[in-house]
């Protein structure tokens, strides 16, 4: 294939020059996982990193915005998955270009810029180009029509085809209620030769006219009772998809014939054998390796839940389709390098990560490839004869044994001309225990209404400070005052109470006037420079108006400043003794510990903690001062600083260099390092795939937790009779003596079931020529059911027996049939039958099998009725 005029590097690259040529600044792609924003799965568009400006919750150092975002619909509302490979323009991932204007230009300059960029700079064909525009909305129409040139023929009205006013393809809503305002999208015509009429018309959902450019005008906000008022600033936003905006540029119909695509459909041919690039199974192995591979450079590691389950759906997607291309070992994970090369400079992470998305990937093909042919042999028999629905239970146990999610299952049926039953699955799903859910991120209180302008926080110098009260919430509604025994939000012209962020929690104490005392609880943000104070109003009232006293706990924040200090030298101790792939997925940091979660696929040893304590203690020590310092964000990349990944930062930020650490954060932190005292891990262990968290205590509470493991070590000291510096040895002879004795128990119980078995020789009954057996033996365990079982048939050649074993109300059982008389009877038909009887199930080989029950009262019953159901099968 030759080399388009625009390769898609070049539309990149091309999109952000015009904007930043415009004015605009040039915003990083921001993670698939959007941060702080429990709302969404994952980032499925250009405008959610700015959501919050949006929503008045985040100011930002410019009013001009372009990016090339990173996104992927695969889950939720927002699910593709099913569609990507069969048709030619749903994918996993995709890439939009956007440009946002916040409170700045509005229609005029958008549209415009958005003419001059597909025209003049990509050099479409004027005469190929529509545009569609809110019914009512006369200035968009005025300016395609009346100043760019476009005939009013090309440029359609769309009215509220959904159903109601303001319900219309081309009316754009944030939700519900909120910000909204009209759209107007460009489509390009690919020509009469592809079936399709031009939007607005009966046959729009054809292929011929397809939308490439949308660009939102949010000028309005929706009210509850369905009328709209207008914003006092309203803003722009647009969005294009490079894969579309590619497959016009390069002359070809598909996404998939796109050079990106192209490159990647040839490396999966290579690795998969398959000389057909035509071949389907080929784009679906494309497409998801892009998905696959920055969801790992984004942190999200296949598991069983949430965002990582639609990874892990994604991943064994695309080996079932190498599989039915005849690959059948590992091979999805060798893509990895081709798409660093085909991507790696428009986004740094991925080439940066580009280890640990192979290592990863890999370990997740080698763990579906064990199972992957037993899979699809079960579905293979459960067709075999032509059904057209797959019994959901069958799709059930393909999930829940075999680690095929459901649409994938579907996807194999589809191909076949099956249809799963989904309700037979959802209720075999329903009856499996629900998984844990974690627990959500930190709130904004967007739903408390506050229109003032920001107020400054203090709370770095200062822990008490004069303020003003400029408002009061009580139930989430303003209120003029808070009496005594009311709970409500208290806002200040100024604070020096910190709101959680960043993993740490806000600050507790109280705000007071003369026989006026407000308890603060908790301090969260409103707005990016508001702070809501939530308590309770515990001394005569509150009115808006009041002049206070604003006072921090003083304890509790000095304590949570020593373990947010901690946590930043804790961070890279990790990254120094583990490996520079550790990255922060998460923190908690309050008074009493520091909760820490980040990346790593293997728990971390004793030695590696002991080593990172030790690490950690020596900084402390050194008693560094801590200096903390705002700078423009180029000079902080320039000092080294680490920047989470995810975390929105602005032009200015804030450098905090603790010890040897140097970060981006804007919590508070401890003067010296000297003052954290001590610190000491005290849990380590898995929260998902991938995922290890670390808890840590510092200070005081550091003392409080070894003197506890001091009285431990002295209490189980004195009950073992020993010295403390000797328990070790003392805890291993008397493991040794247990040991002793379990082997004397066991040793005891094979002579006593012995001695039983011998007994219960004379017990078999003659059925048919062969020896039956029912009895209970007194004291057994499960081995000495299995012993015993195996003298018994030594001794009795030809013969089906049943021992069971009481413990309490419980009831173990095992059942033994000998060789010459398996074809008739089968030992875990026999153990079932029996078990069945007393509130149990079980089974296992024909010659030996195992079960249990809970109702011990049936087993005599149970017994009796082994015989004649022995019976039974001897005479079939």
């Amino acid at each position: 294939m030759s080399t388009p005029k625009f390769t898609v590097a070049d539309i990149r690259k091309t999109f952000l020059q015009f904007f930043a040529g415009k004015g605009h600044t040039v915003v990083e792609s921001s993670p698939l996982v959007p941060g702080n924003d429990p709302t969404l799965m994952f980032t499925n568009s250009g405008m959610v990193q700015f959501k919050d400006v949006f929503l008045g919750a985040d100011k930002r150092p410019y009013v001009r915005a372009a990016s090339v975002q990173a996104c992927l619909r695969a889950g939720g509302k927002h699910n593709d998955l099913e569609n990507v490979g069969y048709t030619a323009r749903h994918h996993t991932f995709f890439e939009m270009l956007g440009n946002w204007s916040f409170g700045d230009y509005f229609k005029r300059d958008s549209l415009k810029w958005g003419w001059e960029l597909l025209t003049e700079v990509y050099k479409l064909p004027k005469d190929r180009l529509w545009a569609t525009v809110y019914i009512d909305d006369d200035e968009a129409y005025d300016i395609w029509t009346r100043e760019i040139g476009l005939p009013p023929e090309r440029v359609v009205r769309i009215g509220d085809n959904k159903g109601a006013k303001y319900a219309s393809d081309n009316f754009w809503m944030m939700a519900d209620t909120g910000p909204c305002g009209p759209c107007s999208e460009i489509f390009y015509d690919h020509g009469p030769e592809i079936p399709g009429g031009p939007p607005g018309s009966p046959d729009a959902d054809g292929d011929r006219y397809i939308e490439i450019w949308n660009h939102v005008f949010m000028q309005f906000d929706m009210q509850p009772d369905g009328s709209i008022r207008k914003l006092p600033a309203p803003c722009v936003d647009t969005g294009m998809g490079l894969e579309r905006l590619a497959a016009i540029l390069q002359h070809v119909h598909s996404n998939y014939e796109i050079d990106l695509f192209q490159a990647l459909i040839a490396a999966a041919a290579r690795e998969t054998g398959t000389p057909d690039l035509a071949n389907p199974s080929l784009r679906v192995i494309a497409d998801h390796i892009r998905a696959t591979a920055f969801l790992v450079s984004d942190g999200v590691i296949p598991s069983n839940e949430g965002r990582g389950y639609v990874q892990r759906r994604i991943v064994r997607r695309g080996i079932r389709h190498g599989y039915k291309l005849g690959r059948k070992t590992p091979f999805f994970h060798k893509l990895v390098p081709d798409l660093v090369k085909l991507m790696g400079a428009a986004y740094p992470r991925l080439k940066a990560e580009q280890q640990r998305i192979t290592e990863v990937l890999k370990a997740e093909e080698e763990r579906f490839f064990e199972t992957l042919e037993n899979g699809m042999d079960i579905l293979d028999a459960a067709l075999k004869d032509g059904q057209k629905v797959l019994p959901g239970e069958v799709a059930f146990k393909l999930h829940d044994t075999y680690g095929f999610p459901l649409d994938l299952t579907q996807d194999v049926c589809r191909e076949r001309g099956v249809t799963v039953h989904e309700p037979g699955f959802n209720a075999a799903m329903d009856r499996q225990k629900a998984a844990g859910r974690a627990a959500g991120k930190f709130r904004m209180d967007r739903a408390l209404e506050y229109s003032g302008a920001g107020h400054p926080f203090t709370g770095y110098e200062r822990l008490e400070e004069p303020a003003k009260v400029v408002a009061l919430y009580r139930d989430g509604t303003p209120v003029q005052a808070l009496r005594e025994g009311e709970p409500g939000v208290v806002v200040l012209d100024t604070t020096p109470f910190y709101a959680e962020s960043g993993g740490q929690v806000g600050d507790c104490g109280q705000i007071t006037a003369e026989g006026v005392q407000f308890g603060v609880e908790d301090t969260q943000k409103i707005k990016a420079d508001v702070y809501g104070h939530h308590g309770m109003q515990t001394q005569g009232t509150l009115q808006v108006g009041d002049a206070v006293m604003a006072k921090v706990d003083v304890a509790r924040r000095q304590a949570t400043m020593r373990n947010h200090s901690v946590t930043h030298l804790m961070h890279k101790a990790l990254r120094e003794v583990l490996g520079p792939h550790v990255q922060q997925k998460g923190s908690l940091v309050d008074a009493d510990k520091t909760r820490f979660d980040f990346t790593h696929n293997q728990p971390v040893t004793q030695d590696q903690v002991r080593e990172i304590e030790r690490r950690v203690n020596a900084e402390i020590l050194d008693n560094h001062p801590t200096q903390a310092r705002v700078m423009e964000i180029e000079a902080a990349k320039a000092t080294g600083a680490v920047m989470l990944f995810g975390e929105k930062y602005g032009d200015t930020v804030r450098v905090l260099d603790i010890g040897s650490s140097r970060e981006l954060c804007g919590g508070t932190h401890v003067q010296r390092t000297g003052d954290i005292g001590l610190f000491k891990i005290v849990s380590e262990g898995g929260v998902a795939a991938g995922i290890r968290r670390v808890e840590a205590v510092t200070g005081a509470n550091a003392l409080a937790y070894l003197q506890q493991v001091e009285a431990t070590v002295q209490s189980a000291a004195a009950a073992l009779k020993a010295p403390a510096a000797e328990l070790q040895a003392r805890v291993g002879q008397v493991l040794e003596q247990v040991r002793t004795l379990e082997k004397e128990v066991a040793q005891l119980k094979g002579k006593l079931a012995s001695s039983q078995g011998d007994e219960l020789v004379s017990q078999a009954v003659d059925v048919r020529g062969t020896k039956v057996l029912a009895a209970t033996l007194q004291g057994a365990d499960a081995k000495t059911l299995r012993d015993t079982m195996d003298k018994l048939k030594d001794k009795l050649k030809s013969a089906a027996i049943v021992l069971a074993a009481v413990d309490g109300t419980k009831v173990q059982l095992a059942a033994g049939v000998t060789a010459d008389r398996m074809g008739q009877v089968k030992a875990g038909e026999l153990v079932n039958f029996v078990a069945q009887q007393v509130g149990g199930k079980g089974g296992g080989k024909p010659d030996l099998a195992m079960a249990g029950g809970t109702d011990a009262g049936q087993l005599p019953v149970a017994l009796q009725s082994v015989r004649s159901w022995v019976a039974e099968r001897l005479g079939a």
